[in-house]
C-alpha cells in the first residue's frame, strides 16, 4: 500500500472510532517488505522474503483506555478491531491522565528526513554477497574453523500515524544490513565474535570484504583469552559496548521510570550527573539517520535539544501521559529518544588505550544486570588486559561493578571512535575506576 492508501485507512478507522462513541481515538499503521538471506560454511541457509502489515488502534471514552490491533485491512476488519478496541475501553476503568497528545504539541510540518532508499537486490545476488563474505572472513586464518554465519538484511516499510486532533503523517523508510560471525580455535579453546554494518542507505554499508576482515580480526583476538584476579582498574568500555552505558540512562530519566518513583536519577533534574565536559543531545533530523524521526509515536514534533550539558541534566524524556503523571510538558519522546549523540574529544580509542596506562578494555557484555532503582551494575564482560599502554593479552569469565551514579561522574573521557550504526552514537568511554572480578 501506498503512503496516501494508509493516510486514508487511518482516516477510515478514526471516522468509525467516532460512530462507535469514543471520545478521541488515534491509529498507527504500517506496511513493509523485505529480504534476508543467511549463508554459513560456504553454502546458502536460508532466504526468506517477508511481507508485513499490521494497524492498531486507541481509543478514549472519556478517560477510559482501549486498544486493539490487526493484520486485515478490510473494511469488516477495521470494523471489528474499533469496535473491539471501544469495548474494552468502556469496561476499563477511568484514568485522569489518559488521552491524546495536546493539540498544540502535534507536529504542523513533515519534513523529509531521507529515510527511504530501497534496495532492489535479487535473492541470487544477496546470496552471492553472502557467501563471498563468509567465505572470505573464514579464509583470513587456518585458526578460524567455523562459523555462526553471514547474514543480509533488507527491508523498506511506510508508517502513518493519526488521531482524532487532526494529525496526520507518515513517511516511507528503510533499513539494511550486513553481519558476520565466526568461530576461532586454538589449543582446544573457542572463541566467537564478529561484526556488522547498518544505514539506510544501502549504497553506504561497509564493503562486505570490510566486514569479513573485521570480523576475522576481533574473532582472532579473543583467542588466548583468560581470566583476571579481582581488582580496582580504569575501564573502557568500546564504542558499541559503551552505548549501554547511555541506554541505562535513557531509561532512568523517561517518565514511566520517573513517575513510577524507581529510578535512580530521580530528582536530579539540574544537578550534575556527568563530568563537565560531557554533552548529550538528541538530534531527530539527522538525514538518513537510524534514529531520524520528524514526529513521536504521539504525533509531538521533535525537535533538536540538549539532555545533559556542562555534565548537568537539563531535561527528561516524556511522553504525554508520563507528563501529566508529572506535571510538565512533553519531550516528543513517545516511543524513545531519536539519535541520542554523545560528545567526545579528539582522541581515538588507541590513544585512550595509551592514556590509561594500565586498566581493562571491555568489548563485550554478557547478560544484563543493571538495577534501574538503585544504579548498582554488575555484568560480566570480555575485553582485553592493557599494561603500559598496549594491549597485552583478551580476558574473559570477569564481571565489572559498580553503581551508575559514580560510574557517570567518573567518565574521563570519551574517544573520537563513534559508533555510527545504532539510535545512541558515541565512542568509547574510560571510566577512572571500576571493580573487576575474576577467578
Amino acid at each position: 500500500m501506498t503512503l496516501a492508501e494508509l493516510k486514508e485507512t487511518v482516516n477510515k478507522i478514526l471516522a468509525m472510532a467516532a460512530e462507535h462513541g469514543a471520545t478521541s481515538a488515534e491509529a498507527d499503521i504500517g506496511t513493509g517488505n523485505g529480504l534476508s538471506v543467511t549463508a554459513r560454511m560456504g553454502e546458502v541457509e536460508t532466504v526468506e522474503h517477508q511481507r508485513d502489515k499490521a494497524l492498531s488502534v486507541t481509543v478514549y471514552v472519556d478517560h477510559c483506555k482501549g486498544s486493539a490491533g490487526s493484520a486485515d485491512f478490510s473494511d469488516k476488519a477495521l470494523e471489528e478491531t474499533v469496535a473491539a478496541a471501544c469495548t474494552i475501553a468502556r469496561n476499563t476503568s477511568p484514568d485522569e491522565y489518559a488521552g491524546l497528545l495536546q493539540p498544540q504539541y502535534l507536529a504542523r510540518e513533515i519534513p523529509d528526513l531521507d529515510l527511504y532508499h530501497p534496495w532492489d537486490i535479487t535473492p541470487e545476488e544477496a546470496v552471492e554477497r553472502t557467501i563471498a563474505c563468509e567465505n572470505e572472513a573464514r579464509a583470513m586464518d587456518k585458526r578460524i574453523v567455523n562459523s555462526d554465519g553471514a547474514m543480509l538484511n533488507t527491508y523498506s516499510g511506510s508508517s502513518v500515524y493519526g488521531n482524532s486532533n487532526g494529525f496526520l503523517g507518515g513517511w516511507d523508510w528503510s533499513s539494511h544490513s550486513i553481519d558476520c560471525t565466526l568461530i576461532a580455535e586454538q589449543d582446544g579453546h573457542m572463541q566467537r565474535d564478529g561484526w556488522y554494518s547498518r544505514r539506510r542507505d544501502h549504497n553506504e554499508l561497509d564493503e562486505f570484504g570490510n566486514v569479513a576482515r573485521e570480523a576475522a580480526r576481533r574473532t582472532l583476538a579473543r583467542l588466548g583469552a583468560r581470566s583476571i584476579s579481582t581488582r580496582r582498574v580504569p575501564v573502557i568500555f568500546e564504542a558499541p559496548a559503551a552505548a549501554s552505558l547511555f541506554s541505562a540512562f535513557i531509561g532512568a530519566i523517561s517518565g514511566g521510570a520517573l513517575y513510577r518513583r524507581s529510578s535512580f536519577l530521580l530528582d536530579k533534574k539540574g544537578e550534575r550527573v556527568f563530568p563537565e565536559f560531557l554533552r548529550i543531545s538528541e538530534r531527530p533530523h539527522i538525514k538518513k539517520g537510524i534514529g531520524s524521526a520528524a514526529f513521536d509515536d504521539e504525533g509531538m514534533a521533535t525537535r533538536d535539544r540538549d539532555i545533559v550539558s556542562e555534565g548537568i541534566l537539563r531535561d527528561y524524556v516524556l511522553s504525554a501521559y508520563s507528563a501529566r503523571k508529572l506535571g510538565l510538558e512533553p519531550t516528543g519522546n513517545a516511543g524513545g529518544v531519536h539519535n541520542l549523540m554523545v560528545s567526545h574529544g579528539e582522541r581515538g580509542l588507541e590513544e585512550l588505550i595509551a592514556d590509561m596506562g594500565e586498566g581493562l578494555l571491555i568489548t563485550d557484555m554478557i547478560g544484563f544486570g543493571v538495577n534501574q532503582v538503585t544504579g548498582d551494575y554488575s555484568r560480566g564482560a570480555a575485553g582485553f588486559w592493557i599494561e603500559n599502554g598496549q594491549i597485552r593479552y583478551p580476558v574473559e569469565e570477569i564481571t565489572v561493578a559498580g553503581n551508575l551514579i559514580d560510574m557517570y561522574r567518573n567518565i574521563v573521557a570519551v574517544g573520537s571512535d563513534v559508533d555510527r550504526r545504532g539510535n545512541i552514537q558515541t565512542g568509547s568511554v574510560m571510566i577512572d575506576a571500576m571493580t573487576v572480578a575474576g577467578a
